[in-house]
Parts: structure tokens; sequence; C-alpha cells
């Protein structure tokens, strides 16, 4: 592989955003990458490198300083992956970085993370009617649905076997569903002693349910039972099933007030985010006036 210091006269602070590239990408270092897929990190580590020396260049960047104790600290936490200096060291270097190197990729890191920030807080202030106005157009994010706890018991079908055959299989469930006739309080024994599936060694429990999960037809048959009823012989292509509703937990909405701080956030989140994309647009149409 070629040597990765100061790629084309390039800064070698260019290696760092290689090396953030590749770990992104591949969750590996630059020498363990094939050559497509050093073109791949080469690629997206130039589009990062120039824009970040984009908004380097820009006058809300030269209105920032930041200290030396932040980008210390910043080497420190790196190089605290490693168990030991000549390991941190090593890395570096077969990285195309030393020491020097990477603390000035990461304040330059550091001063774009503070510059996009800085961009993002010139987004307008959220107010409480927008927050309302999120929480009533967005209801569904704020509903929790309807569960169902509930039990099954169920009898497979399959012509291989004679006990499992159609015929088989309907005179056993329409004993076990007699059995049951008045006597829900024994569905978990009857699970545990009839039923083919594996829930069967836990009383035929399916737990919490909503809808849309089982199968069509037993989530039809489920959702119309009241609290502990058993349903009629239920058909799905898994076989014969008979339901239990244990309980049923009615949905329900979080309060606006408990849900203001998340929508707040969101919002302030997403104004931030939408601030930067128009400065950044603005940028490289001024640094690139001819592509208009």
């Amino acid at each position: 592989m070629e040597s990765m210091r100061a790629v084309g006269g390039r800064d070698a602070a260019f290696n760092y955003h290689l090396l953030r590239s590749a770990l992104d990408r591949f969750q590996c270092s630059l020498p363990e990458l094939d050559d497509d897929q050093l073109q791949l990190v080469r690629r997206s580590a130039d589009k990062s490198f120039r824009l970040e020396s984009l908004v380097l260049q820009s006058s809300e960047a030269g209105a920032l300083v930041i200290p030396d104790d932040q980008v210390e600290a910043s080497l420190r936490a790196v190089a605290a992956r490693y168990p030991h200096e000549r390991e941190f060291l090593s890395d570096l270097q077969a990285n195309g970085l030393d020491a020097a190197t990477l603390r000035r990729a990461l304040h330059r890191e550091l001063l774009f993370d503070a510059v996009m920030q800085r961009v993002a807080a010139r987004g307008a202030a959220v107010n409480d009617i927008d927050v309302r106005l999120f929480y009533e157009m967005h209801s569904e994010r704020f509903a929790s649905p309807e569960l169902r706890s509930a039990r099954h018991i169920l009898i497979t079908i399959n012509p291989d076997y004679v006990e499992n055959t159609r015929v088989a299989a309907t005179s056993r469930i329409r004993q076990v569903a007699e059995r049951l006739r008045g006597r829900a309080n024994r569905f978990a024994d009857m699970a545990r002693r009839y039923s083919e599936c594996p829930t069967a060694m836990d009383g035929g429990k399916l737990g919490d349910v909503r809808r849309g999960v089982l199968y069509p037809e037993l989530d039809g048959a489920l959702f119309r039972l009241r609290p502990g009823e058993v349903s009629a012989i239920v058909e799905s292509e898994v076989g014969l099933h008979l339901l239990l509703c244990d309980k049923i937990k009615p949905g329900r909405r979080t309060a606006l007030s408990k849900a203001a701080p998340r929508i707040r956030s969101l919002l302030e989140e997403r104004r931030g985010r939408n601030c930067q994309k128009a400065w950044l647009a603005e940028l490289q149409r001024s640094a690139n006036p001819e592509a208009i």
C-alpha cells in the first residue's frame, strides 16, 4: 500500500480523515484495507476533509478559539484506548500519523464542531405552540397500543404423522376445548399437557401482544375476546389453536406535559441541522460561484 503521509502534498491531517473513514466504513485501520476499500475510504475522506477545510476558512471559525487543554484532553482520550504508549505511537505510524499530526487533526475537528454548533444555535427558538402542533400532528408517536396478555394451545397438522393428520389434530383440539369449557383457569395446565408449541413449557404464554404481531387469524380472534375468555378453534398456517385472553391493557397516550421536553429537543435539533445545511450550502456557493 502506498504511503499515507501527506497524500498529494496535502496536510498530513488528511490522514486522520482517512483513518476515521476506514473505521466508520470497515471497522479497521488503513493497513488492513484492500485496494477497493482504500479507494472508497479515500473518496469519503476527501469529501470530509474538503468540507472541514472550507468551514475552517470561514469568518465564523476565525472568531473561535479552541483551548490547548481541550485538544490535549482529546489526544489523551485517543491514547487511552491503548494499553501502552508504544502501541499507540506504533498504530499512529502505521496509519500515516504521529502525535503532532494527530494533535493538529483533533484541533481541526474540535474547531469544526464548534463552528457547526454556533451555526446550529442560530435556529429560531422553539416555542410552546411549535411543541403543541408537533404533538397533535404526530399523535401516533405518543400513543402506546392496546396490549393483550395471551396464552395459546397449538396442535399441529402434519399428514406424515398419524396423530397429526387433519382429522386426528381436529379431534384432539376439540377434546381440549371441551375440557376447557367453563374452566379457563385450567388453560395453563392444559397447554403444558397438550400444546405442541415451545410455549407449552410456560403454560402457553405468549406475553403481551399488540395488534398485527400474530398470524392474522390469531390476531383477529384474540382481539375479539374478553378477559378470561377462551376462543373457538382457530386455524393458522402452523396448525390449530385455542387462545386465552388473560388481560386487556388499554392503549394510552403520553400527556403533552411529559412529551414536551422530548419534542422540544427534537425540534431544536432539526432546526439546528437545517441552519447548518443552509449555511454550508451558501459557503460552498461562495467558494465556487462558477458552479451556480
